[in-house]
Protein backbone atom coordinates (compact mmCIF):
# COMPACT_ATOMS: atom_id res chain seq x y z
CA UNK A 1 0.00 0.00 0.00
CA UNK A 2 0.82 3.74 -0.43
CA UNK A 3 0.10 6.14 2.39
CA UNK A 4 0.69 9.85 0.86
CA UNK A 5 1.26 12.33 3.64
CA UNK A 6 -0.47 15.43 5.02
CA UNK A 7 1.76 17.09 7.41
CA UNK A 8 -0.43 20.26 9.14
CA UNK A 9 1.55 23.10 10.88
CA UNK A 10 -0.35 26.41 11.40
CA UNK A 11 -3.49 25.51 9.36
CA UNK A 12 -1.59 24.89 6.29
CA UNK A 13 -0.30 21.66 4.49
CA UNK A 14 3.44 21.77 5.32
CA UNK A 15 6.46 20.06 4.17
CA UNK A 16 9.52 20.34 6.49
CA UNK A 17 13.36 19.18 5.75
CA UNK A 18 14.39 17.37 8.96
CA UNK A 19 11.42 18.07 10.75
CA UNK A 20 11.98 21.88 10.89
CA UNK A 21 12.98 23.95 7.36
CA UNK A 22 9.78 24.71 5.76
CA UNK A 23 10.21 23.77 1.88
CA UNK A 24 6.47 23.89 0.63
CA UNK A 25 2.96 25.27 2.10
CA UNK A 26 -0.36 24.88 0.32
CA UNK A 27 -3.43 25.17 1.79
CA UNK A 28 -5.75 22.89 0.01
CA UNK A 29 -6.31 19.93 1.77
CA UNK A 30 -9.69 18.60 1.58
CA UNK A 31 -8.85 18.88 -1.73
CA UNK A 32 -5.52 16.86 -1.33
CA UNK A 33 -7.46 14.22 0.99
CA UNK A 34 -9.68 13.19 -1.44
CA UNK A 35 -7.09 13.14 -4.27
CA UNK A 36 -4.47 10.66 -2.24
CA UNK A 37 -7.58 8.66 -1.18
CA UNK A 38 -7.89 7.04 -4.80
CA UNK A 39 -4.27 5.40 -4.26
CA UNK A 40 -4.58 4.35 0.00
CA UNK A 41 -4.73 5.55 3.15
CA UNK A 42 -3.57 9.15 4.08
CA UNK A 43 -1.62 9.81 6.67
CA UNK A 44 -2.57 12.97 9.01
CA UNK A 45 0.18 14.31 10.96
CA UNK A 46 -0.49 17.56 13.15
CA UNK A 47 2.75 18.96 13.87
CA UNK A 48 1.87 21.40 16.14
CA UNK A 49 0.19 19.23 18.83
CA UNK A 50 3.10 16.92 18.32
CA UNK A 51 5.39 19.77 19.05
CA UNK A 52 2.62 21.22 21.95
CA UNK A 53 2.86 24.12 19.94
CA UNK A 54 -1.45 24.50 19.39
CA UNK A 55 -3.55 22.14 17.27
CA UNK A 56 -5.12 22.06 13.72
CA UNK A 57 -7.88 19.48 14.89
CA UNK A 58 -10.61 21.72 13.53
CA UNK A 59 -8.84 21.79 9.95
CA UNK A 60 -7.77 17.94 10.15
CA UNK A 61 -11.66 17.09 11.44
CA UNK A 62 -13.07 17.69 7.42
CA UNK A 63 -9.99 15.31 6.09
CA UNK A 64 -11.49 12.39 8.06
CA UNK A 65 -14.65 11.79 6.14
CA UNK A 66 -13.16 12.69 2.98
CA UNK A 67 -10.88 9.59 2.91
CA UNK A 68 -9.40 6.87 4.95
CA UNK A 69 -6.83 8.41 7.26
CA UNK A 70 -4.28 7.36 10.03
CA UNK A 71 -3.88 10.58 12.70
CA UNK A 72 -0.88 11.52 14.32
CA UNK A 73 0.81 13.99 16.16
CA UNK A 74 0.45 14.83 20.09
CA UNK A 75 -1.57 12.16 21.04
CA UNK A 76 -1.25 11.86 24.41
CA UNK A 77 -4.41 10.43 26.17
CA UNK A 78 -6.33 7.49 25.12
CA UNK A 79 -9.40 10.05 25.30
CA UNK A 80 -7.87 11.87 22.43
CA UNK A 81 -7.35 8.63 20.52
CA UNK A 82 -11.51 7.73 21.34
CA UNK A 83 -12.30 11.02 19.89
CA UNK A 84 -10.44 10.93 16.87
CA UNK A 85 -11.78 7.17 15.86
CA UNK A 86 -15.68 8.29 16.76
CA UNK A 87 -14.46 11.63 14.27
CA UNK A 88 -13.46 8.66 11.46
CA UNK A 89 -9.81 8.16 12.05
CA UNK A 90 -9.15 4.66 10.88
CA UNK A 91 -6.03 4.34 12.78
CA UNK A 92 -3.71 6.70 15.41
CA UNK A 93 -0.58 7.09 15.14
CA UNK A 94 1.50 6.91 18.36
CA UNK A 95 4.67 8.64 18.87
CA UNK A 96 6.74 10.27 22.04
CA UNK A 97 4.12 9.32 24.27
CA UNK A 98 5.33 5.63 23.80
CA UNK A 99 8.69 6.65 24.82
CA UNK A 100 8.77 8.70 27.55
CA UNK A 101 8.27 7.76 31.42
CA UNK A 102 5.21 10.75 32.06
CA UNK A 103 6.76 10.93 35.98
CA UNK A 104 10.28 11.25 34.76
CA UNK A 105 9.63 14.01 32.51
CA UNK A 106 12.47 16.32 32.08
CA UNK A 107 15.05 14.18 34.03
CA UNK A 108 16.28 13.22 30.47
CA UNK A 109 18.50 10.05 29.31
CA UNK A 110 20.49 9.94 32.62
CA UNK A 111 17.66 10.08 34.53
CA UNK A 112 15.71 7.10 33.22
CA UNK A 113 12.96 9.42 31.70
CA UNK A 114 12.38 7.02 28.28
CA UNK A 115 11.30 3.65 28.33
CA UNK A 116 8.20 1.94 26.02
CA UNK A 117 5.32 3.18 28.34
CA UNK A 118 3.68 -0.14 28.48
CA UNK A 119 1.47 1.56 31.02
CA UNK A 120 0.23 4.01 28.08
CA UNK A 121 0.20 1.33 24.92
CA UNK A 122 -2.13 -1.10 27.43
CA UNK A 123 -4.35 1.83 27.82
CA UNK A 124 -5.09 2.60 24.24
CA UNK A 125 -5.21 -0.68 23.37
CA UNK A 126 -8.25 -1.16 26.13
CA UNK A 127 -9.48 1.99 24.61
CA UNK A 128 -9.53 1.69 20.55
CA UNK A 129 -8.26 -1.91 20.32
CA UNK A 130 -4.57 -2.93 18.91
CA UNK A 131 -6.07 -2.90 15.57
CA UNK A 132 -6.28 0.25 15.27
CA UNK A 133 -2.71 1.36 16.53
CA UNK A 134 0.09 2.28 14.79
CA UNK A 135 3.56 3.03 16.54
CA UNK A 136 6.21 5.48 14.94
CA UNK A 137 9.21 4.33 15.56
CA UNK A 138 11.28 7.12 14.29
CA UNK A 139 14.61 6.46 14.70
CA UNK A 140 18.06 8.76 13.77
CA UNK A 141 21.32 6.36 13.09
CA UNK A 142 19.02 3.58 14.58
CA UNK A 143 18.18 5.58 18.02
CA UNK A 144 14.65 6.46 18.64
CA UNK A 145 14.04 9.66 18.65
CA UNK A 146 10.80 11.88 19.81
CA UNK A 147 9.15 16.09 20.38
CA UNK A 148 9.47 15.89 16.55
CA UNK A 149 12.71 14.02 16.01
CA UNK A 150 14.51 16.44 18.26
CA UNK A 151 15.13 14.52 21.42
CA UNK A 152 17.21 11.08 21.92
CA UNK A 153 16.27 8.75 23.56
CA UNK A 154 19.11 6.44 23.61
CA UNK A 155 16.69 3.66 22.48
CA UNK A 156 17.85 1.12 20.18
CA UNK A 157 15.29 0.73 17.35
CA UNK A 158 14.82 -3.03 17.03
CA UNK A 159 15.01 -3.26 20.96
CA UNK A 160 11.91 -0.56 21.05
CA UNK A 161 10.03 -2.16 17.86
CA UNK A 162 9.94 -5.27 19.79
CA UNK A 163 8.70 -4.19 22.88
CA UNK A 164 6.16 -2.26 21.48
CA UNK A 165 4.91 -4.44 18.55
CA UNK A 166 2.17 -6.53 21.21
CA UNK A 167 0.32 -3.22 21.65
CA UNK A 168 0.32 -2.33 17.73
CA UNK A 169 -0.79 -3.74 14.45
CA UNK A 170 1.26 -1.62 12.40
CA UNK A 171 4.94 0.33 13.14
CA UNK A 172 5.83 3.39 11.26
CA UNK A 173 9.31 3.49 10.76
CA UNK A 174 10.89 6.58 9.77
CA UNK A 175 14.34 7.01 8.69
CA UNK A 176 14.67 10.65 9.92
CA UNK A 177 18.12 11.56 8.32
CA UNK A 178 16.68 11.08 5.48
CA UNK A 179 13.54 12.53 5.76
CA UNK A 180 13.02 15.53 3.99
CA UNK A 181 16.35 15.07 1.87
CA UNK A 182 15.60 13.64 -0.90
CA UNK A 183 18.49 11.23 -0.93
CA UNK A 184 16.64 8.07 -1.54
CA UNK A 185 15.86 5.35 1.53
CA UNK A 186 18.64 3.56 3.45
CA UNK A 187 17.30 -0.50 3.41
CA UNK A 188 19.59 -1.53 5.70
CA UNK A 189 17.45 -0.95 9.22
CA UNK A 190 14.24 -1.64 6.87
CA UNK A 191 15.30 -5.20 6.17
CA UNK A 192 16.56 -5.63 9.94
CA UNK A 193 13.16 -4.14 11.29
CA UNK A 194 11.79 -6.34 9.04
CA UNK A 195 13.17 -9.39 10.24
CA UNK A 196 12.31 -8.45 13.55
CA UNK A 197 8.61 -8.27 13.89
CA UNK A 198 5.69 -9.60 12.42
CA UNK A 199 3.59 -6.95 12.48
CA UNK A 200 2.63 -4.86 9.70
CA UNK A 201 5.03 -1.78 8.75
CA UNK A 202 4.85 1.22 6.69
CA UNK A 203 8.24 3.14 5.47
CA UNK A 204 9.13 6.51 5.28
CA UNK A 205 12.35 9.12 4.83
CA UNK A 206 14.11 9.60 1.76
CA UNK A 207 12.18 7.74 -0.96
CA UNK A 208 12.67 9.33 -4.26
CA UNK A 209 12.33 6.33 -7.31
CA UNK A 210 9.78 4.39 -8.07
CA UNK A 211 12.69 1.47 -7.90
CA UNK A 212 12.77 2.15 -4.45
CA UNK A 213 9.12 1.48 -3.42
CA UNK A 214 9.21 -1.94 -5.45
CA UNK A 215 12.38 -2.97 -3.12
CA UNK A 216 10.71 -1.88 0.22
CA UNK A 217 7.20 -3.89 -1.00
CA UNK A 218 9.26 -6.57 -1.85
CA UNK A 219 10.14 -6.74 2.09
CA UNK A 220 6.58 -6.96 2.31
CA UNK A 221 6.33 -3.61 3.95
CA UNK A 222 3.99 -0.18 2.84
CA UNK A 223 5.91 3.37 1.81
CA UNK A 224 4.57 6.47 3.09
CA UNK A 225 5.29 9.61 0.16
CA UNK A 226 5.74 13.09 1.14
CA UNK A 227 8.52 15.46 -0.18
CA UNK A 228 9.00 12.97 -3.22
CA UNK A 229 4.75 13.20 -3.81
CA UNK A 230 4.65 17.11 -3.36
CA UNK A 231 7.41 18.10 -5.68
CA UNK A 232 6.45 15.76 -8.58
CA UNK A 233 9.07 13.49 -8.14
CA UNK A 234 7.01 10.55 -7.81
CA UNK A 235 3.22 9.85 -8.58
CA UNK A 236 1.11 7.93 -6.82
CA UNK A 237 -0.56 6.47 -9.60
CA UNK A 238 2.81 4.81 -10.85
CA UNK A 239 4.01 4.29 -6.85
CA UNK A 240 0.37 2.35 -6.05
CA UNK A 241 1.41 -0.06 -9.39
CA UNK A 242 4.99 -0.21 -8.39
CA UNK A 243 3.81 -1.50 -4.96
CA UNK A 244 1.57 -4.87 -6.10
CA UNK A 245 2.92 -8.28 -5.82
CA UNK A 246 3.44 -8.72 -9.55
CA UNK A 247 5.64 -11.88 -8.44
CA UNK A 248 2.34 -13.41 -7.80
CA UNK A 249 0.58 -12.14 -11.03
CA UNK A 250 0.06 -15.35 -12.91
CA UNK A 251 0.04 -13.94 -16.59
CA UNK A 252 0.71 -10.63 -15.18
CA UNK A 253 -2.81 -10.26 -13.91
CA UNK A 254 -3.78 -9.60 -10.69
CA UNK A 255 -7.55 -10.26 -9.78
CA UNK A 256 -9.65 -7.19 -9.54
CA UNK A 257 -12.85 -7.08 -7.37
CA UNK A 258 -15.12 -4.44 -8.40
CA UNK A 259 -17.61 -2.96 -5.40
CA UNK A 260 -20.42 -0.53 -5.54
CA UNK A 261 -19.96 2.19 -2.40
CA UNK A 262 -22.57 0.15 -0.49
CA UNK A 263 -20.46 -3.18 -0.59
CA UNK A 264 -22.08 -4.79 -3.43
CA UNK A 265 -20.19 -7.19 -5.20
CA UNK A 266 -20.39 -6.10 -8.72
CA UNK A 267 -17.95 -8.49 -10.84
CA UNK A 268 -14.60 -9.20 -11.27
CA UNK A 269 -12.12 -9.07 -13.44
CA UNK A 270 -7.83 -8.76 -14.63
CA UNK A 271 -5.77 -6.07 -14.74
CA UNK A 272 -1.48 -5.66 -15.78
CA UNK A 273 -0.43 -3.12 -15.19
CA UNK A 274 -0.80 -0.66 -17.89
CA UNK A 275 -4.55 -1.80 -17.11
CA UNK A 276 -4.04 -0.60 -13.57
CA UNK A 277 -2.16 2.84 -14.95
CA UNK A 278 -5.20 3.41 -17.26
CA UNK A 279 -8.09 2.97 -14.21
CA UNK A 280 -5.70 6.16 -12.47
CA UNK A 281 -5.93 7.71 -15.66
CA UNK A 282 -9.31 7.58 -17.30
CA UNK A 283 -11.07 7.78 -13.87
CA UNK A 284 -13.01 4.29 -14.49
CA UNK A 285 -12.39 0.79 -14.19
CA UNK A 286 -10.18 -0.97 -17.18
CA UNK A 287 -9.73 -4.74 -17.32
CA UNK A 288 -7.47 -6.80 -19.44
CA UNK A 289 -9.59 -8.84 -21.86
CA UNK A 290 -8.47 -12.43 -21.57
CA UNK A 291 -10.67 -13.33 -24.75
CA UNK A 292 -9.78 -10.36 -26.99
CA UNK A 293 -6.07 -10.02 -25.51
CA UNK A 294 -6.64 -6.35 -24.82
CA UNK A 295 -6.99 -3.32 -22.53
CA UNK A 296 -10.84 -2.29 -22.51
CA UNK A 297 -13.05 -0.04 -20.36
CA UNK A 298 -16.07 -1.17 -18.53
CA UNK A 299 -18.81 0.50 -20.26
CA UNK A 300 -16.62 2.18 -23.37
CA UNK A 301 -19.53 0.56 -25.59
CA UNK A 302 -22.98 0.67 -23.84
CA UNK A 303 -22.02 3.61 -21.09
CA UNK A 304 -22.45 1.56 -18.05
CA UNK A 305 -19.15 2.49 -16.94
CA UNK A 306 -17.81 2.18 -13.06
CA UNK A 307 -16.54 5.35 -12.02
CA UNK A 308 -13.96 5.36 -9.81
CA UNK A 309 -13.38 6.24 -6.20
CA UNK A 310 -10.74 4.18 -4.90
CA UNK A 311 -8.26 0.71 -5.25
CA UNK A 312 -7.07 -0.82 -2.47
CA UNK A 313 -4.45 -3.88 -2.24
CA UNK A 314 -5.12 -7.01 -0.34
CA UNK A 315 -2.85 -7.64 2.44
CA UNK A 316 -0.64 -9.77 0.37
CA UNK A 317 -0.76 -6.84 -2.55
CA UNK A 318 -1.88 -9.94 -4.75
CA UNK A 319 -5.59 -8.74 -5.52
CA UNK A 320 -6.86 -5.31 -5.56
CA UNK A 321 -10.64 -3.95 -4.82
CA UNK A 322 -11.94 -1.53 -7.01
CA UNK A 323 -14.40 0.99 -5.22
CA UNK A 324 -16.34 2.14 -8.36
CA UNK A 325 -19.95 3.95 -8.65
CA UNK A 326 -21.79 2.02 -11.75
CA UNK A 327 -23.61 4.50 -14.27
CA UNK A 328 -25.87 1.76 -15.18
CA UNK A 329 -26.30 -1.99 -14.74
CA UNK A 330 -23.22 -3.83 -14.70
CA UNK A 331 -23.16 -7.21 -16.38
CA UNK A 332 -23.85 -7.60 -19.72
CA UNK A 333 -26.96 -9.34 -19.42
CA UNK A 334 -28.78 -6.37 -18.18
CA UNK A 335 -28.81 -7.28 -14.16
CA UNK A 336 -27.51 -4.37 -11.77
CA UNK A 337 -24.38 -7.11 -10.91
CA UNK A 338 -22.82 -10.53 -12.40
CA UNK A 339 -23.90 -12.12 -9.11
CA UNK A 340 -27.33 -10.90 -8.88
CA UNK A 341 -30.33 -9.22 -10.73
CA UNK A 342 -31.65 -6.66 -8.63
CA UNK A 343 -29.65 -3.43 -7.25
CA UNK A 344 -29.59 -4.51 -3.45
CA UNK A 345 -31.78 -1.56 -1.98
CA UNK A 346 -30.41 0.82 0.23
CA UNK A 347 -31.03 3.91 2.11
CA UNK A 348 -28.65 5.18 -0.37
CA UNK A 349 -30.47 3.89 -3.00
CA UNK A 350 -34.02 5.43 -1.77
CA UNK A 351 -32.06 9.36 -1.70
CA UNK A 352 -30.39 8.63 -5.09
CA UNK A 353 -33.79 7.95 -6.22
CA UNK A 354 -35.51 10.76 -4.49
CA UNK A 355 -32.15 13.15 -5.59
CA UNK A 356 -33.52 11.94 -9.67
CA UNK A 357 -37.11 12.71 -8.74
CA UNK A 358 -36.41 16.37 -7.90
CA UNK A 359 -33.87 16.90 -10.81
CA UNK A 360 -35.96 15.30 -13.64
CA UNK A 361 -39.55 15.38 -12.18
CA UNK A 362 -41.85 12.57 -14.08
CA UNK A 363 -45.61 13.73 -14.82
CA UNK A 364 -47.21 12.83 -11.62
CA UNK A 365 -44.74 12.35 -9.13
CA UNK A 366 -45.23 12.45 -6.20
CA UNK A 367 -42.10 13.13 -4.47
CA UNK A 368 -41.33 16.35 -6.84
CA UNK A 369 -44.58 17.68 -5.37
CA UNK A 370 -42.94 17.66 -1.77
CA UNK A 371 -41.84 21.25 -0.58
CA UNK A 372 -40.13 22.34 2.48
CA UNK A 373 -43.24 22.86 4.20
CA UNK A 374 -45.04 19.99 3.16
CA UNK A 375 -42.41 17.55 3.94
CA UNK A 376 -42.15 18.90 7.11
CA UNK A 377 -45.49 17.98 8.16
CA UNK A 378 -45.58 14.62 6.44
CA UNK A 379 -42.65 13.91 9.02
CA UNK A 380 -44.60 15.04 11.99
CA UNK A 381 -47.51 13.15 10.90
CA UNK A 382 -45.82 9.43 10.31
CA UNK A 383 -44.02 10.34 13.11
CA UNK A 384 -47.37 10.28 15.22
CA UNK A 385 -48.00 7.37 13.11
CA UNK A 386 -44.71 5.25 13.93
CA UNK A 387 -45.78 5.80 17.76
CA UNK A 388 -49.29 5.20 17.79
CA UNK A 389 -48.66 1.50 15.70
CA UNK A 390 -49.90 -1.52 17.66
CA UNK A 391 -48.91 -4.33 15.15
CA UNK A 392 -45.49 -5.84 13.89
CA UNK A 393 -46.70 -4.84 10.17
CA UNK A 394 -47.88 -1.40 11.39
CA UNK A 395 -44.79 -0.29 12.80
CA UNK A 396 -42.57 -1.68 9.04
CA UNK A 397 -45.76 0.46 7.29
CA UNK A 398 -45.38 3.05 8.95
CA UNK A 399 -41.27 3.10 9.80
CA UNK A 400 -41.02 3.09 6.14
CA UNK A 401 -43.75 6.07 4.97
CA UNK A 402 -41.15 8.13 8.32
CA UNK A 403 -37.85 7.32 6.58
CA UNK A 404 -39.10 8.04 3.11
CA UNK A 405 -40.55 11.72 3.74
CA UNK A 406 -37.49 12.27 6.29
CA UNK A 407 -35.10 11.69 3.44
CA UNK A 408 -36.80 13.62 1.39
CA UNK A 409 -36.56 16.09 4.21
CA UNK A 410 -32.66 16.00 3.96
CA UNK A 411 -32.44 15.57 0.25
CA UNK A 412 -34.05 19.02 0.28
CA UNK A 413 -31.70 20.31 2.73
CA UNK A 414 -28.86 19.36 1.58
CA UNK A 415 -28.05 16.19 3.79
CA UNK A 416 -26.60 13.29 2.71
CA UNK A 417 -27.08 9.58 4.00
CA UNK A 418 -23.21 9.24 4.38
CA UNK A 419 -23.55 12.66 6.67
CA UNK A 420 -26.21 10.99 8.81
CA UNK A 421 -24.50 8.10 9.25
CA UNK A 422 -21.11 9.40 10.05
CA UNK A 423 -22.81 11.02 12.82
CA UNK A 424 -24.53 7.42 14.08
CA UNK A 425 -20.68 6.00 13.78
CA UNK A 426 -19.29 8.79 15.53
CA UNK A 427 -21.96 8.19 18.75
CA UNK A 428 -21.27 4.85 18.22
CA UNK A 429 -17.27 5.04 18.70
CA UNK A 430 -17.62 7.86 21.37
Amino acid sequence: MVVASIDVQDGKVVQLKQGSELILQRDNAVELAEEFDRYGEVAVIDLDAAMNKGSNIEMIKPLLRKAECRVGGGIRTPEQAKELVSLGAQKIILGSAAFRDPAKKGSGIAGGEFKVNTEFLEAMVKKISRERIIVAVDARNGEIVVDGWKTPTALKLIDAAKAVEPYAAELLFTCVEREGTMTGIDLEPVRALREAVSCSITVAGGVTTLEEIEAIAALGCDVQLGMALYTGKINLADAFVRSLNWKKAEGGMLPVIAQAPDGQVLMTGFADREVVAETFKRGNLCFHSRTRNKLWMKGENSGNTLKLQRLRADCDRDAILAVVEPAGPVCHTGAFSCFTQDRRYTWEFLQSIITERFRNPAPGSYTATLDDELVREKVMEEADEVCTAKTHDEVVWEAADLLYFTTVLMTRAGVSVAEVLQELDRRHKK
